[in-house]
């Protein structure tokens, strides 16, 4: 079975790539390399150079060949080959006619708890989505920050004593508003310093979250691990980081207690899977990270169906309305804050014929937030 033809599909936010073979089948993946898509997609068209006329079923050995042989790697170059690893994967279950994951061992469950991203520009916004969130059945809130979702264009400026008090306060208000009956996902977004996150876990440590995600930049794995070692709450890591070699030395560190591998930005399912092994043998739970479209949310179900320490998917709004709902034809079904793993072959997606003509891509504005001195800071 040959590769005859791959094609860049951007579309609303998002760039899919659809590999074609002489068979008439087609796979389809996605690139989780959302901020620099344009570099993405050009490294798409340097590995078509390669892969045209080769066997798609030789997965594995096109990862290796494509991953090692310039010497150079980053995210855009890893949203390319992810997205390509998926599509293959796509392609061998479609042509055996499986799902994905029953030719990665088979199904260690049924059904994917996931989390619920929850956004508000006050306090008030972000307790009420809490509680929405409750009152659709999911049984877990992420993407949740004690900071408030401000506008990047707002200069940022608090004191140290004000900023961990109100972070401290709201995290508070979120366990007070769903009880116990919803685990609370507390989103960082690289935004302290090593000492200011050990402050603030140490705060919001009676408040039981699930986990403390992205206290620091993941940079320096040293620094986590320093947090990690003085605080009493899991962390959770790793959306920015890219191979199994990154995850090991993580892992080995004793910097994570779940780890967030991107499985559009990590290797796709050939590497996830293999992080996912990693993880297993740390006694480390995996919480794969899916901000993007309904192709990652397919490829993430695939991959938490079938390694044993699953612990919980992201699921961010809008999958089922426009224009997310209109681009794809998804055979994912939600019940109760759970995705059912679905089996039908391959990972149980379609682009829609006219997704690109109907959503024209949008390239993402290059904005991040200032303090009011005028220095760059992170959320």
């Amino acid at each position: 079975m040959k590769i005859t033809e791959i094609k860049t599909i951007p579309v609303d936010r998002y760039l899919f790539v659809q590999v074609i073979t002489d068979e008439g089948i087609t796979g389809l993946g996605e690139s989780g390399a959302w901020g620099y898509l344009e570099a993405s997609e050009k490294a798409v068209e340097t590995f078509k150079r390669y892969l045209i006329g080769r066997d798609a079923r030789r997965i594995e050995h096109h990862w290796q060949y494509l991953y090692r042989w310039s010497h150079f790697r980053g995210a855009a170059i890893m949203g390319a080959l992810s997205a390509i690893d998926i599509a293959l994967w796509d392609i061998l279950g479609k042509s055996l006619g499986v799902p994905c994951y029953q030719l990665l061992g088979g199904k260690c469950r049924d059904k994917a708890r996931v989390y619920y991203h929850v956004f508000g520009r006050t306090k008030e916004e972000l307790v009420q989505g809490c509680i929405d969130a409750k009152a659709k059945g999911f049984t877990a809130v992420g993407h949740l920050t004690p900071f408030v979702d401000a506008p990047r264009n707002e200069p940022f400026f608090k004191t140290h004593a004000d900023k961990m008090r109100d972070a401290i306060d709201t995290v508070r208000q979120y366990r007070e508003a769903v009880g116990v009956d919803v685990d609370l996902c507390i989103e960082i977004h690289r935004r302290l310093t090593p000492s200011e996150a050990v402050v603030l876990a140490r705060g919001i440590e009676p408040f039981h979250p699930f986990f403390y995600e992205d206290p620091t930049l993941p940079d320096n794995l040293d620094a986590m691990a320093h947090i990690a070692d003085k605080i009493h709450i899991p962390i959770a890591t790793g959306e920015r980081i890219h191979t199994i070699y990154e995850f090991e030395m993580l892992l080995q560190r004793g910097a994570v207690q779940y780890i967030r591998p991107d499985v559009c930005m990590c290797g796709g399912l050939t590497h996830a899977k293999k992080i996912a092994a990693l993880a297993e043998a740390h006694y480390v739970q995996v919480v794969p990270h899916n901000p993007l479209s309904p192709v990652s949310t397919a490829a993430c179900v695939q991959l938490a169906a079938c390694i044993p320490n699953f612990a919980l998917q992201e699921y961010p709004t809008g999958e089922n309305e426009p224009p997310k709902s209109e681009i794809v034809k998804s055979a994912l079904t939600l019940e109760n804050g759970f995705l059912i793993v679905p089996d039908v072959p391959g990972i149980g997606i379609e682009l829609a014929e006219d997704a690109q003509e109907r959503y024209p891509y949008k390239p993402r504005s290059v904005s991040t937030r200032l303090h009011v001195d005028g220095s760059v800071i992170d959320q």
